[in-house]
C-alpha cells in the first residue's frame, strides 16, 4: 500500500536529476551557438524576423546562445530557476516557430516544443531541495507541505 501514496520521497532527487541532465544538454547546445563568433549570431538573430523582430540581428543570435548556455548553467545549479525556466521557454517558443517558420513539421519542432514544455513545468514545480535557490533562499516547502501517514 505504501506504493499507492503520494508521498514521493525521492521528488528532489528527481529534480536534481532532471536539471543536471537539462542544463548539461542546454549548454551544450548553446556553447557553439556563443563561440560561433557574429556571423552565425546574425544566421541565428535573423529568424525573429519571423516575429517582426529585424533590428539588431547579430544581438539576438548571441543571447540565444547566451539564453541557452547561461540557462542552461543556472538550471543545472538551481539557481535563479524560475527566471531561467521562463528565458529558455522564451528562446524554446523562438526556436519552435524558427522551425515552423522555415517548413519543418512537427517532427523538426519537436525538441524545442518538448523542452518548452518541460520548462514551462518547471516553472511551478520549483527546483527542489537540491538546489542553490533553496540553499542560498530558503523556501518556505517545510510550512507548505503536510506529512503524509502510512499505517
Amino acid at each position: 500500500m505504501k506504493l499507492l501514496v503520494n508521498a514521493y520521497p525521492l521528488r528532489d532527487a528527481g529534480l536534481l536529476l532532471l536539471r543536471i541532465g537539462l542544463g548539461l544538454m542546454f549548454m551544450v547546445h548553446g556553447g557553439p551557438k556563443l563561440a560561433g563568433g557574429p556571423a552565425y549570431w546574425q544566421k541565428i538573430g535573423e529568424s525573429l524576423a519571423a516575429f517582426g523582430i529585424t533590428f539588431l540581428p547579430q544581438f539576438w543570435g548571441f543571447m540565444a546562445g547566451f539564453a541557452e548556455f547561461g540557462g542552461g548553467l543556472l538550471l543545472l545549479l538551481g539557481l535563479f530557476f524560475r527566471p531561467s525556466c521562463l528565458l529558455l521557454l522564451i528562446t524554446m517558443v523562438v526556436a519552435t516557430n524558427s522551425h515552423l517558420s522555415r517548413g519543418d513539421d512537427l517532427n523538426g519542432a519537436s525538441h524545442a516544443i518538448e523542452a518548452g514544455v518541460t520548462f514551462l513545468g518547471l516553472l511551478f514545480i520549483g527546483p527542489g531541495r537540491f538546489s542553490l535557490d533553496e540553499k542560498l533562499f530558503k523556501s518556505s516547502r517545510g510550512q507548505r507541505r503536510g506529512k503524509v501517514r502510512v499505517k
